[in-house]
């Protein structure tokens, strides 16, 4: 059986990658694996997502789902250094990636935790959580991430997803206006959606 970036403890060997991104109008210096999502750069859906992304009005941490290597995470912890953004995925060695991203670029408003979906962080509030979701982990999986993400989002906060239209953009959506007040495009590009759910 072949494994995916969303295993929980990845048993292929390790051969790390290390390159340089801009952001913000920073450089960011990014370790990224095998066994974990991208890892030659900053894929494109995240960098539009970095790229879109703003801090809502209400005040709070922010809560990165399914962080990956770190690089959503990391790049509106270094913008928005008022706020302590929380960083969650299962895979172990993606956590491990992120503290350590974290730390060459010299940001330290995260916390890093493995966790399945939400279940380290279900007590916890957030004012906003961005997403980039794990689409091959299933539709099944990708929907009850954004259900028990509205669970945690502060009224006047907002989930931020960004997916393919060819990988589920229109269900995506859908199910999103079934769990929130209100669901906007905030922006397309390349076959790319990014949507801003709204807890009122």
């Amino acid at each position: 059986m072949s494994e995916h970036y969303f295993s929980q403890k990845p048993q292929t060997i390790s051969s790390p990658k290390t390159w340089q991104y801009n952001a913000n109008g920073k450089k960011f210096t990014f370790t990224s694996d095998i066994g974990v999502f991208s890892k030659n750069e900053v894929d494109f859906g995240s960098r539009f997502l970095i790229e879109q992304f703003t801090a809502p009005d209400v005040a709070g941490d922010i809560l990165d789902l399914g962080c990956g290597y770190g690089p959503i995470g990391i790049t509106i912890a270094d913008r928005y250094k008022e706020r302590h953004i929380f960083m969650i995925d299962i895979n172990e060695r993606a956590v491990e990636l992120a503290k350590r991203n974290a730390a060459q670029n010299t940001v330290e408003n995260i916390t890093c935790i493995q966790s399945d979906k939400l279940s380290a962080v279900k007590n916890r509030t957030f004012a906003a959580v961005v997403t980039n979701p794990p689409i091959r982990a299933g539709k099944q999986v990708v929907h009850e991430m954004f259900i028990q993400a509205e669970r945690v989002i502060e009224h006047g906060g907002a989930l931020w997803v960004v997916i393919q239209k060819k990988q589920g953009a229109p269900s995506a959506k859908k199910k999103l206006e079934e769990i929130f007040q209100q669901v906007h495009t905030v922006a397309k590009r390349k076959g790319y959606y990014l949507f801003q759910a709204v807890k009122v």
